[in-house]
């Protein structure tokens, strides 16, 4: 069974930074494509960034492209998600995500995601 789980969330100023971490159970971590989704208030759970299992190939929603960096330590089972220039409209539950099928390109559609984290919860304040 995977299990993810998220840390870092919190509160920070506009113009701030954050660290988002994502500790993974499981052996073959290193295949899996990795994705952080977001979900703000009232609205619907959209993709942030993903990352393929050697950790060469990056995607970003282009909201974020040039603040946030996704990365990931296959050693330590664990996916980042740098954030800088924090603006508040990036107030959200930020969610990790596993792809554990292997799969030829990183992709940002939810639905090839099978495992899921519950949540951390970042609020930036203007």
């Amino acid at each position: 069974q995977v299990q993810l789980a998220e840390s870092g969330g919190g509160l920070v100023q506009a113009g701030g930074s954050l660290r988002l971490s994502c500790a993974a159970s499981g052996r073959t971590f290193s295949i899996w494509t990795m994705g952080w989704f977001r979900q703000a208030p009232g609205k619907e759970r959209e993709f942030v960034a993903a990352i393929g299992g050697s950790g060469d190939s990056t995607i970003y929603t282009d909201s974020v492209k040039g603040r946030f960096f996704i990365s990931r330590d296959n050693a330590k089972n664990t996916v980042f998600l740098q954030m800088n220039s924090l603006k508040p409209e990036d107030t959200a539950v930020y969610y990790c995500a596993a792809d554990s099928r292997p799969r030829p390109m990183v992709v940002s559609t939810q639905g090839t995601y099978d495992y899921w984290g519950q949540g951390t919860r970042v609020t930036v304040s203007s």
